[in-house]
C-alpha cells in the first residue's frame, strides 16, 4: 500500500515531524533523563513505562511492547492503515503527496471525509445565517441577550438553522454534496410518504461539534420557541459517537497540557460560558454521563479534573460517578463549589467572571470532602442505623485514598464528628482496606492473566548470549563501523531468530548506503513483530563506544552457544547411557565431553 509514495517523500516526512509532538497530542509526557515518559494509550497502568526517545524518534512500552516511529505510533492509535498515517503526517507537516490524489482511498475513508467536508459546510452556511442575514437576527438577539458575544460567537462558530424544511438541504445539493451520508449523519431526514429528505434541524441555535482534531463531525441545536427537544445532539453515526467526544477539546488542549488540569462540565454552554470567564482549559461530556473512553482521553492529555455539574439531584449523582470513573483512569479529581441552583452560565451572567474563577473553580474541594457531603444528602443522621451506614459508606470510600495521609485526616474527621474511638475506627477501615486489597487482587488474577504473564516472562533475566546479541544490535543500528565489524565476524549466524532475520535486513540496509537511523531502518521492517522487538532493543541504553575486549566477549558468548547446547546435548546422552548401564559408551561420552569444554575454554 505505501509502494505508491516513493521512499524518498517518506523520509522526507518522518524527517519533518518530531515523534514527541506527534504522541505528545494523545499521552502527557514528562522529561526523564534523556527521554520522555507517560502512562501507555495501549494498555491500562498506574506507573508509566511507555517511554518516548527524541534522539532515536522512537517509542516504546516496557509494559505491553508497543512500539515504532511516529508513523506505526500513528497507525495503532487511529487504527490507520501505512498509506493513511503517511497522509496524517503530511498534512500536519503540509507536504503534498500528489501522487495520492488520483489513486484509490478506502471506501470506509472516502466516505468519512465526504461526511466530514458536508459537516464543515453545514457549520459555515449556519454561521453566516446568524450573523449576515435577516432570518438569524432573532437567534442572534437571542444570543447576545444570554451574555454571548461577537467574540463568542465566532471562536465557536456558533451557527442558526432557519424555520425551513429544505433550507440547507437545497443548498447542500446545489453545491453537490452526496445527501445520503448527510441522512446518514443526522443533518437532514428521510419523509416516510414519500421519501424525499428535510432538514432535520430547524429553527434552532446551531453549535458546531468537533473532533479531537478540530474537524466538524456533528452538532447540538438548541430551540428558540417552545418545541420539544430544547437541545438535539447529532445522532451517533460512522462519524460520530457521543461516548468518546470531549466537546471543546481541540481548543481547550493547549491551556489542559500547560497547567496539567482540566475543568470538566456537562454541556457545550456551559464550556462557551466558562471561555468568557476566563477558564481556557474547559471541555464537555454531551449531556450524558462520562464514559470509559472520554476519561482515558481526558487523562492523556491532563492529570487534574476540576468536576463542575450542576447541584441539583441528577447532577450531584453524576458528578459522584464522574469521580469513579475517573480515578479509575488515574486522574486527581477535584469538585468545583458552584451554588446549588445554578448553572455555570447563570453564575457568571449573575456574579460575574472573577468570582466564577476563584468562588467555584479555584475554591474547588477534594473529591472526598465532596464524597462525604454527598453520601450525607437524604440521610437522617440522627437515627442510629442511618448513621452507622453513613460511616460504613464514608469509611469504605477512604480505602480507596492512595494516600495514607489523606487517610489518616478524614478518619479522624470522622471519629471528631460521631465521638468515636479513633482506633475503632481505623481498626474498622484497616479491615475494610483489607477486604477490597483482597478483592482486586482476586479480580486482576481472573481479569488480566495473560498481561500478568507477559510481564512475569519480560521480568525474566536473559541467557548471556542472548543480552550480548542484544546489546550488539543495539550497538549496531547506531553505529555502521561496529556492524561491519559483526558482519565481519560472525555475519548472520545469532541464535535468536528474529535477532537473525533483523540482522540481515540491517546489512541489507547499509549496503544501500543509508546512514544509522534506527527510526529509518525500522520504518523498512514490514513485519511487525520484528519492527517491534527493533524498536525495543533500539530503545536500550548503551554506551556511547564499544572496546575491542567487549566485542569479543559478545562474540565469544553468540559463538559458544550451539557448543555449550551440543555440550548439555551429550551430558543428556551421558546419563541416558548410564541408566542403560552402557558404562563403555557413557566413558566414551564423557570423554567426548572433557574434549568439547577444552575447545569451549580455548
Amino acid at each position: 500500500m505505501g509502494s505508491r509514495i516513493s521512499e524518498e517523500k517518506i523520509e522526507k516526512i518522518r524527517n519533518s515531524v518530531d515523534i514527541v509532538d506527534v504522541i505528545g497530542e494523545y499521552v502527557q509526557l514528562k522529561k526523564q533523563g534523556r527521554n520522555l515518559i507517560g502512562l501507555c494509550p495501549f494498555h491500562g497502568e498506574n506507573t508509566p513505562s511507555f517511554s518516548v526517545s527524541p534522539e532515536k524518534q522512537l517509542y516504546h512500552c516496557f509494559g505491553c511492547g508497543a512500539g515504532g516511529n511516529a508513523f506505526s505510533f500513528i497507525m495503532a492509535i487511529e487504527g490507520y492503515e501505512f498509506l493513511d498515517s503517511v497522509k496524517h503526517l503530511a498534512t500536519r507537516t503540509n507536504i503534498d503527496l500528489p501522487e495520492l490524489e488520483k489513486s484509490e482511498t478506502t471506501n470506509a475513508n472516502s466516505e468519512l471525509t465526504a461526511m466530514i467536508a458536508g459537516n464543515e459546510l453545514a457549520s459555515k452556511f449556519y454561521h453566516h445565517l446568524l450573523i449576515n442575514t435577516e432570518q438569524g437576527k432573532e437567534a442572534l438577539n437571542y444570543l447576545l441577550k444570554r451574555g454571548f458575544t461577537e467574540e463568542m460567537i465566532n471562536h465557536f462558530s456558533l451557527g442558526f438553522a432557519p424555520d425551513s424544511w429544505e433550507t440547507l438541504t437545497q443548498f447542500l445539493q446545489k453545491r453537490n454534496v452526496p445527501l445520503h451520508y448527510m441522512e446518514e449523519i443526522g443533518l437532514l431526514s428521510k419523509r416516510d410518504f414519500d421519501g424525499k429528505l428535510f432538514d432535520r434541524y430547524r429553527n434552532r441555535v446551531m453549535f458546531p461539534i468537533w473532533n479531537k482534531d478540530g474537524k466538524v463531525i456533528g452538532f447540538g441545536g438548541r430551540v428558540l420557541g417552545n418545541e420539544q427537544p430544547k437541545y438535539l445532539n447529532s445522532s451517533d453515526s460512522k462519524l460520530f459517537n457521543k461516548s468518546n467526544i470531549l466537546y471543546g477539546l481541540h481548543m481547550a488542549r493547549p491551556e489542559m497540557r500547560k497547567k496539567n488540569e482540566v475543568v470538566l462540565f456537562e454541556g457545550y454552554v456551559d464550556v462557551i460560558a466558562a471561555w468568557k470567564a476566563g477558564v481556557k482549559n474547559g471541555v464537555a461530556t454531551l449531556g450524558t454521563a462520562i464514559t470509559d473512553e472520554q476519561a482515558k482521553l481526558i487523562r492523556r492529555n491532563a492529570e487534574t479534573v476540576i468536576v463542575c455539574y450542576d447541584r441539583d439531584n441528577a447532577g450531584l449523582k453524576a458528578t459522584y460517578r464522574a469521580i469513579q470513573i475517573l480515578e479509575a483512569n488515574n486522574c486527581f479529581v477535584k469538585v468545583a463549589r458552584l451554588p446549588e441552583g445554578f448553572d455555570p452560565d447563570d453564575f457568571i451572567q449573575k456574579f460575574g467572571a472573577e468570582k466564577f474563577r476563584t468562588e467555584v473553580i479555584n475554591a474547588n474541594q477534594t473529591q472526598m470532602a465532596f464524597k462525604m457531603n454527598y453520601l450525607r444528602k437524604g440521610r437522617n443522621l440522627q437515627n442510629e442505623g442511618e448513621r452507622m451506614q453513613y460511616i460504613e459508606d464514608v469509611l469504605s470510600e477512604i480505602t480507596s485514598l492512595s494516600k495514607s495521609i489523606e487517610r489518616d485526616h478524614y478518619v479522624r474527621q470522622l471519629a471528631e464528628e460521631f465521638s468515636l474511638s479513633l482506633d475503632v475506627v481505623k481498626q474498622e477501615l484497616h479491615r475494610l482496606y483489607n477486604l477490597k486489597k483482597g478483592k482486586n487482587i482476586s479480580e486482576t488474577k481472573q481479569d488480566k492473566p495473560i498481561i500478568k504473564n507477559r510481564f512475569a516472562a519480560q521480568k525474566r533475566l536473559l541467557p548471556a548470549f542472548h543480552n550480548a546479541e542484544r546489546i550488539l544490535l543495539a550497538h549496531m543500528m547506531k553505529d555502521i563501523n561496529i556492524a561491519s565489524t559483526v558482519q565481519e565476524k560472525i555475519g548472520g549466524n545469532f541464535n535468536i531468530d528474529e535477532y537473525q532475520s533483523i540482522v540481515a535486513y540491517l546489512y541489507a540496509y547499509y549496503a544501500e548506503g543509508n546512514e544509522p537511523n534506527s527510526s529509518q531502518f525500522i520504518q523498512r521492517l514490514h513485519d511487525q513483530k520484528l519492527a517491534r522487538i527493533a524498536t525495543e532493543i533500539a530503545m536500550m541504553t548503551v554506551s556511547e563506544e564499544l572496546s575491542e575486549q567487549e566485542l569479543h566477549d559478545y562474540f565469544k558468548q553468540i559463538t559458544n552457544y550451539p557448543k555449550v547446547v551440543k555440550i548439555e546435548e551429550k551430558e543428556q546422552e551421558r546419563k541416558d547411557a548410564e541408566s542403560r548401564e552402557d558404562y563403555a559408551l557413557a566413558a566414551r561420552i564423557a570423554m567426548e565431553i572433557i574434549r568439547m569444554k577444552k575447545e569451549l575454554k580455548h
